[in-house]
């Protein structure tokens, strides 16, 4: 695949006119013209409709000038073909009826076929494939461990409780989970890429919530699965998770071209436990979002001061855009990005400043 972009050339550390920028989450309740759309229909009916699914995610495309769309979906989607009974309840988040607690429950989960279960997916792929001109697509999907928790759970949850203790209490059932996750995910990653998407994240969003140890044992050689199957298709895979600090170099270890920061970690001391050979992703507080202009100007110089001009920086938030974020900020942050350069006494002198 040829490298026309900015962002899939940072994705390969490659050098770029330009830091690259998009948002996690950057098409969704905070814009207007999304929230017209959601006054008719439901999320999962959006979803649904590749047509629509390709209009939101085309949103912030045409009003901030992003350097790649994300394909508009939930990480849960994969959940309703294995029979675990997804919705979304008004104000509770995903809601799942047939939560797994046992290994009778792993064994009752069906199988998913990712064309035609989830076609509706890369039907969107292909329409927006056709809408992008010089803008690249990211596919994603959810990390087997952050979806485990909530098929475990039933819904979201802070704690962790029943997903920790199934890890602890019933290792079997938790790794047979994974297992099957990895396979499914696996499987609807490289859909999503022959479909036309020409860069896919995996989301790891609560595995922050587990000491190191139990991430090398029970998330690491599932994540790890997934993002070589996904790297085996010679697009940029972007393998991203919060509160990951003390994570980091497992991550790495999994796998992904990019890994995605936190606002947690100062940028340069992430990228310096990650290493030059990877790229790095983020990693703007999204709250800072709501900040007055010149408080907001000065964090996001403070992010690319600390990524000091090296190839392979994508400027992103530490996690989604929040629903009620001020548009002309997003656009703002946009600009800022790409008209901010670092001259070279600037360069020499970020770690006397930091």
């Amino acid at each position: 695949m040829e490298m026309n972009s900015r962002f899939l050339q940072a994705c390969q550390r490659k050098p770029v006119d330009t830091t690259p920028v998009w948002f996690m989450r950057q098409a969704g309740r905070y814009m207007p013209e999304y929230r017209a759309i959601r006054e008719k229909y439901s999320l999962l009916e959006i979803c649904y409709q590749p047509e629509l699914a390709a209009e939101v995610t085309l949103q912030p495309v045409r009003a901030f000038g992003v350097d790649a769309a994300i394909l508009f979906a939930d990480i849960l989607l994969p959940a309703i073909p294995l029979g675990v009974g997804l919705e979304f309840a008004k104000g509770e988040g995903p809601v799942l009826q047939n939560p797994v607690r046992t290994m009778e429950d792993v064994r009752a989960l069906k199988p998913v076929e990712a064309e035609s279960d989830l076609g509706y997916v890369m039907e969107a792929i292909r329409i927006l494939r056709k809408e992008l001109s010089e803008t690249p697509l990211i596919g994603f999907c959810g990390a087997p461990f952050t979806v485990a928790s909530y098929i475990i759970e039933g819904g979201s949850s802070r704690e962790f409780l029943k997903t920790k203790t199934m890890m602890y209490s019933a290792p079997d059932v938790f790794h047979a989970l994974m297992d099957k996750l990895a396979d499914v995910f696996s499987d609807y990653l490289t859909a999503q890429i022959r479909a036309g998407a020409q860069a896919v994240q995996v989301f790891d969003s609560w595995v922050g919530a587990l000491s190191p140890s139990d991430y090398e044992t029970f998330v690491l050689p599932y994540s790890q699965k997934l993002l070589k199957a996904a790297q085996a298709m010679n697009v940029p895979v972007i393998h991203f998770g919060t509160n990951t600090t003390t994570l980091l170099p497992l991550m790495k270890r999994a796998g992904g071209d990019v890994i995605g920061l936190d606002w947690r970690i100062p940028l340069d001391d992430g990228w310096s436990l990650l290493g030059d050979d990877v790229a790095a992703q983020g990693n703007l507080d999204p709250i800072t979002l709501f900040a007055p202009l010149p408080e907001l100007k000065a964090r996001v110089h403070d992010v690319l001061r600390r990524a000091n001009g090296r190839p392979g920086h994508i400027f992103n938030l530490g996690h989604g855009i929040l629903q009620h974020t001020p548009v002309d900020n997003v656009k703002a942050v946009v600009d800022m990005v790409h008209e901010f350069s670092l001259s070279p006494r600037e360069r020499v002198g970020v770690r006397a400043q930091t």
